[in-house]
This record gives structure tokens, C-alpha cells and sequence, in this order.
């Protein structure tokens, strides 16, 4: 973004903010007078402020009031917050009773966020840290949301012809990878990846749904590679679903254990 561009981007923020703490629509005079912004350049931010949804013009009154957009964006908050303080608990004690860092993590874009990570006492440093953004496509956390999503919903995320690329030697780079992979973890379940995030380290994940069985979020369970075995990674993957189930549950969704049978 550009030094001309950075200001914009403030006045845009007074304009919400201002509106927010309105009672009732207010006239462009006085956004202009209250927040000292010039006449010519605020009708530009209040139409670009309308055509993204976060302002409301009233015509017939001439005024402004805050738009829808800004109230999906508190709703979203709180729905995260709410995932959030759900989870903790569940994620705690899933990681004290498997022995492996746990993490709940959402989809955003292309991209997974991790919100929690619950680690047991003296485990690994991992690059799955709260708030550390990772392809979606490489996680099992990402892969369980995405098996678990409409293609028409992972299309929108990845695009039509997606370079997904690597961070090491391994996992999908398109879609004729990518897919048979995704058949294969909505088959049974969860999801696995192994190597694909950090050399040595596997890790497995479960899908979280809300209401009209969306994938909202997933819980995943990493762990050094050469310490489990194929019998053992299904086994701490049934721990994993058998509590992803539970926050579903929590969220108003079905639980989707008879897949994971």
C-alpha cells in the first residue's frame, strides 16, 4: 500500500467508527465537520465505504448510517470468539490425554488460522502457533475442512487452476493431487499430513461442523513422525474426530462420527 493510500484507510476507519457511535443517520456535513475531513474527499470514501457494505445512504434523507457489512463483521467476531471459548476446555484436555500439541483452526481463504494450540508439558517447538496463518491445502487441519466442503466451496477458496505449492519436498502442488486426497480423508473421516508442514512431523485432523453441516473449523493433533505407527495415527485421529464431534455438537451441527467408523 502507498504513503497516499495509508491516510484513506484511516479516515475510511473514522468514518465506521464514527458511525457506529451514532444513535440515529447522520448528514455528510457533519462527518466532514467532526472528523475534519475535506467535503470532496469524503463523498469519495463514503461511496466506497457504500459499495463494500460498511455505509448506508439514506437518500431521500441525505444522510449516512452504518452499513450491513459492519454488523456481519461483529457477528463474525463473536461467532469466532464463541468457537473459541468452546473449544479451549476440550482442546486442553485432549492434549494432556494423548501426550501430542493440539490446535483448532479455521479456514481463511486459501489459507488456515490457527486460533488455539494446547500443548502437554516439555513438547515440541512447532510452526503452528496461534495466529500463524499456513496453506490450507497442507494441513490436516486445512484438508479436513476442505474434504469436507462442497466443491464449488473449495474451487472459491483455491481458484480453478490453483498453484498450491510446497514449504518442503512433499504434498500437492494442483488439483490432480490434491483431490484424490480429499476423496480419501472424506472417505474415512480425518485427515493426514506427514512432512508436509515441517520435516519429521505428522499431524491429524478432524472437521468441526455448525448448523446445516458447514465445516466451521477442524482440530488436528501433531506429533513426530517416527513415533507413531499407521495403527496408532488412526487411533489418535479417532481421539481427535471423537472431540471435534463434540464442539460440532456444542455449535448446534450433526457430528459426523459414522464416517470416521
Amino acid at each position: 500500500m502507498g504513503r497516499g493510500q495509508v491516510p484513506a484507510a484511516e479516515r475510511a476507519l473514522a468514518i465506521i467508527w464514527f458511525l457506529a457511535r451514532q444513535p440515529r443517520a447522520v448528514t455528510a456535513a457533519t462527518i466532514a465537520r467532526e472528523l475534519a475531513i475535506p467535503r470532496s474527499s469524503l463523498y469519495h470514501l463514503l461511496d466506497a465505504l457504500e459499495a463494500q457494505g460498511f455505509v448506508a445512504h439514506i437518500s431521500e434523507r441525505r444522510r449516512y448510517e452504518l452499513g450491513i457489512a459492519a454488523f456481519e463483521i461483529g457477528s463474525a467476531f463473536q461467532r469466532q470468539a464463541g468457537l473459541e471459548r468452546l473449544a479451549r476446555p476440550l482442546l486442553a484436555d485432549l492434549a494432556l490425554r494423548v501426550g501430542h500439541t493440539c490446535h483448532l483452526g479455521i479456514l481463511d481463504g486459501r489459507e488456515v488460522l490457527y486460533l488455539l494450540k494446547e500443548s502437554p508439558v516439555d513438547a515440541d517447538e512447532l510452526v503452528t502457533d496461534v495466529g500463524v496463518r499456513l496453506p490450507a491445502h497442507l494441513t490436516a487441519s486445512g484438508r479436513a475442512m476442505l474434504a469436507a466442503d462442497q466443491p464449488q466451496g473449495v474451487l472459491a477458496r483455491l481458484g480453478p487452476r490453483p498453484d498450491l505449492g510446497r514449504r518442503t519436498t512433499k504434498g500437492p502442488t494442483g488439483y490432480p493431487k490434491l483431490i484424490p486426497i480429499m476423496r480419501a480423508d472424506r472417505t474415512r473421516g480425518w485427515s493426514l499430513e506427514d512432512g508436509e508442514v515441517t520435516e519429521g512431523y505428522a499431524s491429524v485432523g478432524a472437521v468441526v461442523r455448525s448448523r446445516g453441516w458447514r465445516p466451521t473449523a477442524a482440530i488436528s493433533a501433531t506429533f513426530r513422525s517416527e513415533e507413531l505407527t499407521a495403527d496408532a495415527r488412526e487411533a489418535l485421529a479417532e481421539e481427535v474426530g471423537a472431540v471435534a464431534d463434540v464442539l460440532t455438537a456444542r455449535l448446534g451441527g450433526v457430528p459426523s462420527r459414522g464416517a470416521r467408523r
